[in-house]
């Protein structure tokens, strides 16, 4: 079993609704949900929706004691941040992945997903070397190296981006083309404002399984 801790919209927010129907999964209710009609749309997206719309903040990991007592771990780290707006989203070219990202940068959403990263630590086993191996694999840098060594995964505090993952990697061909259903999909919901209200649980039961929202926990208003 692993578990994470992503940034998801509430279940009431139309972003909810138009990301889980973009990738057709719901992993809230643990369901799939139709999907949008757009060409190879299901096979695009087939490693994202096994995640489920959200944004990383602590990165899933397999955890040491029971998940009730991290539960309540991340209850309390919430209870220790208020509430606050999210900058405006964008859906973007990330490296060849299409991701929605931030329009503008947010303290205080970087504040709270490094507390994640490191006030959760202790619950964190550490990885083996095939994963080691695996995340080495990816040509990383020595800064980057140095976090996964220190924190299990090299794309945090410093080296860490908001993105809410839409597609496998494209190429410039898929690229051109998906870009603007993507845009096109979540014009709507883009346009609404929210704000940041709970950090939401996911886990995965065993290898390989979809990942599943278990609990949020809410920020102070």
């Amino acid at each position: 079993m692993r578990a994470a801790v992503y940034y998801a919209p509430q279940p009431d927010d139309p972003l909810w609704r138009t990301g889980c129907s973009w990738l057709g999964r719901d992993p809230e209710r643990g369901e799939n949900v139709p999907q949008a009609a757009i060409e190879d749309l299901p096979a695009l997206t087939a490693a994202p929706r096994r995640y489920g719309f959200h944004a990383t903040l602590k990165p899933p990991m397999r955890i040491s004691g029971d998940l009730a007592g991290f539960e309540d771990a991340l209850a309390a780290l919430a209870r220790r941040f208020a509430c606050f707006a999210l900058p405006p989203l964008a859906v973007t070219d990330v490296g060849g992945f299409l991701a929605l990202t931030l329009a503008a940068p947010s303290p205080s959403l970087h504040a709270l997903a490094d507390a994640c990263v490191m006030e959760l630590d202790g619950w964190r086993l550490p990885p083996d070397d095939a994963e080691l191996a695996r995340r080495r694999g990816a040509r990383l840098s020595d800064r980057e190296d140095a976090l996964l060594a220190r924190w299990g995964y090299p794309y945090v505090l410093d080296c860490w981006q908001f993105h809410m993952t839409l597609t496998r990697r494209l190429n410039r061909e898929e690229m051109a083309r998906v870009k603007p259903l993507a845009e096109a999909h979540f014009a709507a919901s883009l346009a609404r404002e929210r704000r940041v209200e709970d950090l939401s649980l996911f886990v995965e039961p065993a290898a390989g399984a979809d990942f599943r929202l278990t609990a949020r926990r809410t920020l102070r208003a």
